[in-house]
């Protein structure tokens, strides 16, 4: 008995030095209630409300589906107003863009933030995505970390004059496979006051993708505004999402806003994606027939990278995928 109370208190000791300095609490459940209000942190603006609302909700429209908890679907229940795809293909899972690691993660340096980040999905066979934020390195030490690596992602630029995005379509255009426009970002609370962003037309964006060398793509569709900015735009990508509950926003999850906007979405762009709070294989179903084709999965790969190291974010996207077939 002395001896299992022995191992038990080193696991302990293990895991808080393991987990030593970052600000993430590591919550058994990782749902917003952990880290309300906490920005920079990992929470989100109005007391986590949009953060909290995106975990809650992949499970409510799995019910609604009829899916067991690998996602799989047991039963011809529809989604009311017509919304499930019956047809649909497991998304791709695909890390979010994360930038600030320093900030919200308390992550030792930016750089080392991005080779980690990407050198541990690499190994864990998960496309990448970069983001952009305050000031330039952080964009440029992510298009560093994928050179190094021989390796593309997508590309999430924030919404500055057209000049300064144009500037890093050129920086970003050998790493590049996607570049996208976070048209929701004027709003993020950490940027607003440290450089000057825009919300952007239909004219603007239609200019931007016309000069962008790879497919195209507006992330932050969560209003019935931006879904007519799609219907204009016609990206090659639609990303609904609310910036994980951190940007100012209307009231809602991002299941929510696919079940009610996806079909209409999928008519405008090539294809459509989502992200905020996928946390189980069962939501990456439920994202699938609901119409998205690939899921940004950000917060879960932080953590299990702060956590362990590459062999965390491995196993995180094996459980996220929950062994289902891709078919």
């Amino acid at each position: 008995m002395l001896r299992l109370l022995c191992l038990c208190l080193m696991r302990i000791v293990i895991r808080m030095e393991k987990t030593s300095g970052y600000k993430c609490r590591f919550c058994a459940a990782c749902n917003g209630y952990g880290c309300r209000g906490e920005l920079p942190g990992m929470g989100g603006v109005d007391d986590s409300a949009n953060f909290i609302l995106n975990c809650a909700d992949w499970g409510r429209f799995a019910d609604e589906i009829g899916a067991d908890a690998s996602g799989k679907p047991v039963s011809g229940k529809p989604v009311s107003g017509g919304r499930l795809n019956a047809e649909a293909v497991l998304p791709t899972l695909r890390l979010a863009p994360m930038t600030g690691a320093v900030q919200n993660l308390g992550y030792c340096d930016e750089k080392s933030w991005y080779f980690d980040i990407v050198e541990a999905c690499i190994a864990a066979g998960v496309p990448i995505s970069i983001g952009d934020g305050y000031p330039d390195d952080k964009l440029q030490y992510g298009i560093e970390a994928l050179r190094a690596n021989g390796s593309k992602g997508a590309v999430f630029i924030k919404p500055y004059p057209d000049g300064r995005i144009l500037e890093r379509f050129s920086w970003a255009e050998d790493v590049a496979e996607i570049i996208g426009i976070d048209i929701d970002a004027y709003a993020i609370a950490t940027m607003r006051d440290l450089v000057s962003l825009e919300r952007k037309t239909a004219q603007q964006l239609v200019a931007l993708k016309a000069a962008a060398p790879v497919p195209f793509a507006l992330k932050g569709v969560f209003s019935r505004r931006d879904v007519e900015l799609v219907r204009e735009v016609k990206p090659d990508i639609a990303v609904v999402s609310n910036h994980g509950g951190r940007v100012l926003a209307e009231r809602g999850s991002s299941a929510a806003f696919l079940a009610g906007y996806g079909a209409e979405l999928a008519r405008y762009a090539g294809e459509v994606w989502v992200d905020g709070g996928i946390r189980h294989a069962r939501d990456l179903c439920t994202a699938g027939r609901l119409g998205a084709r690939t899921v940004l999965v950000g917060r879960p790969f932080a953590t299990a990278l702060m956590k362990g190291g590459a062999p965390e974010v491995i196993a995180v996207a094996a459980r996220l995928r929950g062994g289902i077939s891709l078919t």
